[in-house]
């Protein structure tokens, strides 16, 4: 049986403050963890899988009727996004 997933409960933050710090926890974490990340934001279900695209985290879907609950899973080399604006490729990448 795998690992629980990790929970990051993103509340009603805004998209661009809830990637900064999504950005934060998946660094922490071991490559081929599932997050599961509670977000409010309508833009949440476009902007996460944009991201995930992005920085090649595997976008894996909604996982929640309920509250809504998106799950990704952290790449192994996760493509960098600039310090200030994490839907931008890092300079020189």
């Amino acid at each position: 049986m795998g690992a629980e997933p990790v929970v990051i409960d993103g509340g009603d933050r805004s998209c661009v403050r809830l990637l900064l710090e999504l950005r934060g926890h998946v660094a922490e974490l071991a490559p081929g963890t599932v997050v599961h990340l509670i977000a409010s934001d309508p833009a949440a279900p476009i902007d996460l899988p944009a991201w995930c695209h992005l920085t090649g985290h595997a976008y894996l879907g909604p996982v929640a009727a309920g509250t809504p609950t998106y799950a990704l899973r952290v790449a192994e080399r996760p493509r960098a996004t600039e310090p200030d604006s994490p839907w931008r490729p890092a300079s020189g990448s």
